[in-house]
């Protein structure tokens, strides 16, 4: 989502306590995100279950809402059905823990044999192309919770369009969502690569997300019933002087935040957390505290003059880095001792630059990778840096490529400073680099939430936002041509007068753009209910086969031929 842009110097103060709308949704509670996985007895009756929403029944009328906002739902209790949450697997002896208290490890271990043993060569129920043993995860009582206030909202839900790559003459080989779902259903059976590295999600976007509040939501469901292998990629320092400290260290100081999504290009190119961190004293430090993590990397940049950085350890210093002052970005990996408690980053003089840190756990697992900035767009990720993009999306080797787009965008064809054919162009060539750098990855647009016009007066009728569904269009256009999924987050949360609803409901910001609190977890809810549904039904609603070509895209912004980041203002 779009918010107020100012160039350097006397503005960025303003820009700062005005993305406070953007990023203080992340500092609000919510439900912790480790959640013992456990599985439900099969012999329930269905009707006892809690189901997830049907985006078929969006036809539903639902009551009115509430004026008042909800009390935020209670985190399920460890071991009981609500937290019941691993993937079914059809037909088999139901997992659950005994009365004398099974661990985790332990249900997962009966699960993933009860689905290796479905899996099994020679199998009645062995699995091609699609996996039988795909079943929706159980609701937890935060998500029974989310789907109630989402009837009372009146947004139905949807499903992701998963177009198909290699149609044959029976359905179709191979889905723009496959690599992902074949992840999934290794974390599930304990079987291929899946069972033995983790399935990252690399999530770009804007300020919806980088508060870290909806797709931690999609973290925390997709952890709770496939597991979870570690944080992944942190900075260094939060954003903004403001925030939660999820996704960064937990204590920083000395250090200068530079984001893609500032007006003019500061004097550096990104890598792909389109965040560095410059450090504007000697002894500029980020202290992360560990959680038994085994290794951990540095991304950071070699500029001129900067001196070293250096990682340590309660005190015990592991690696320094040797800058060789030609402006590269660079990696630098180190071993973390077992038992240790605090990594410190910290740099010998100012003017060093962390991209970013990453730290996660060894073996099978979730990681969700949020790689949002606030004022971004398509366009605005041109200054993502092509060697850095390239060996940092190497590195973590998503197998989901996910881009919340399409506010920005969709406020900037109401301001007239960009038109529709440059976001085609500039979502294009932002999905072929992307997925050239990650050749093995699925890939998914999110389009924007709601949104009203600009300049609306207090007290009057909200109208909704001149371009936005021609910009939900174009990127539907672009994503399917390109062979990615989409994902209508508009229609899912109930299309035109949606944001309106939100706002009686007191899930939204004062500037009626950034939603807050339980708005911002019912659309994360959304979108990873779309996911696991999409999972369970591969191959049963494909989008239609890819009908345009994708080389008829000019190339990416730099060829002198398209809008420079520079141009949007």
């Amino acid at each position: 989502m779009t918010v107020p842009e100012v160039s350097r110097g006397s503005g960025r103060a303003w820009l700062l306590a005005l993305l406070a709308g953007a990023l203080l949704p992340g500092c609000e509670s919510r439900t912790p995100p480790y959640r013992f996985p456990l599985t439900t007895p099969l012999e329930k009756s269905a009707a006892s279950q809690p189901v997830r929403p049907d985006p078929a029944s969006s036809a539903q009328v639902a009551p009115p809402v509430d004026a008042s906002p909800t009390v935020e739902a209670s985190t399920p209790a460890a071991g009981s059905a609500d937290a019941s949450a691993r993937p079914v697997v059809a037909g088999a002896e139901p997992v659950r823990p005994e009365a004398s208290g099974a661990t985790p490890s332990d249900v997962h271990a009966r699960t993933k044999a009860v689905a290796s043993a479905v899996m099994a060569p020679g199998s009645a129920n062995r699995p091609s192309p699609r996996a039988s043993f795909r079943a929706l995860p159980p609701t937890t009582e935060r998500g029974r919770h989310l789907l109630s206030l989402g009837s009372r909202l009146m947004a139905p839900g949807g499903a992701v369009e998963d177009p198909c790559l290699e149609p044959t003459d029976t359905g179709c080989a191979r889905s723009a969502l496959t690599p992902f779902f074949a992840a999934l259903d290794g974390l599930v059976a304990g079987t291929g690569e899946a069972a033995q590295a983790s399935t990252v999600i690399a999530a770009f976007g804007n300020s919806l997300i980088a508060g870290d509040r909806i797709v931690d939501v999609v973290r925390d469901e997709l952890v709770y019933g496939f597991g979870g292998a570690g944080r992944g990629v942190l900075l260094v320092d939060r954003m903004a002087p403001y925030g939660g400290r999820s996704r960064t260290a937990a204590v920083s100081n000395g250090w200068e935040p530079r984001t893609l999504g500032e007006l003019r290009a500061p004097p550096h190119p990104f890598g792909i957390t389109g965040v560095y961190h410059v450090a504007t004293e000697a002894r500029a430090r980020g202290r992360f505290k560990l959680e038994g993590e085994p290794r951990g990397t540095l991304w950071w940049k070699d500029v001129k003059d900067a001196g070293r950085l250096v990682v340590s350890v309660d005190g015990a210093v592991l690696v320094r880095t040797e800058p060789q002052g030609d402006g590269a970005s660079r990696t630098t990996s180190f071993d973390l001792p077992a038992g240790a408690k605090w990594l410190d980053i910290t740099a010998e003089g100012r003017g060093a630059v962390v991209q970013g840190v990453v730290l996660q756990q060894d073996g099978p697992g979730i990681v969700l990778d949020m790689l949002g900035v606030p004022s971004a767009d398509a366009t605005l990720y041109a200054r993502l840096e092509e060697d850095a993009l390239k060996a940092q999306l190497a590195q973590r080797d998503p197998k989901l490529l996910l881009f919340f787009l399409g506010g920005n965008e969709s406020k900037r064809l109401e301001w007239k400073r960009t038109d529709l054919d440059t976001v085609r162009r500039d979502l294009t060539a932002l999905l072929r680099r992307t997925r050239a750098a990650s050749p093995g990855s699925a890939c998914t647009v999110v389009g924007p939430m709601d949104a009203v016009q600009d300049g609306h007066v207090k007290g009057k009728p909200l109208l909704q936002r001149p371009f936005l569904e021609s910009a939900i269009a174009a990127e539907r256009e672009v994503a399917l041509a390109e062979g990615c999924g989409f994902f209508n987050l508009f229609a899912a949360m109930g299309g035109a007068g949606s944001l309106a609803r939100f706002n009686q409901a007191g899930f939204m910001h004062d500037d009626l753009v950034h939603p807050r609190g339980q708005g911002l977890d019912l659309l994360g809810q959304l979108v990873s209910d779309a996911l696991l549904k999409g999972w369970v039904e591969q191959g049963t609603q494909l989008a239609p086969p890819l009908t345009s070509s994708r080389e008829e895209a000019p190339a990416w912004p730099g060829d002198g031929s398209a809008q420079t980041a520079e141009d949007v203002r």
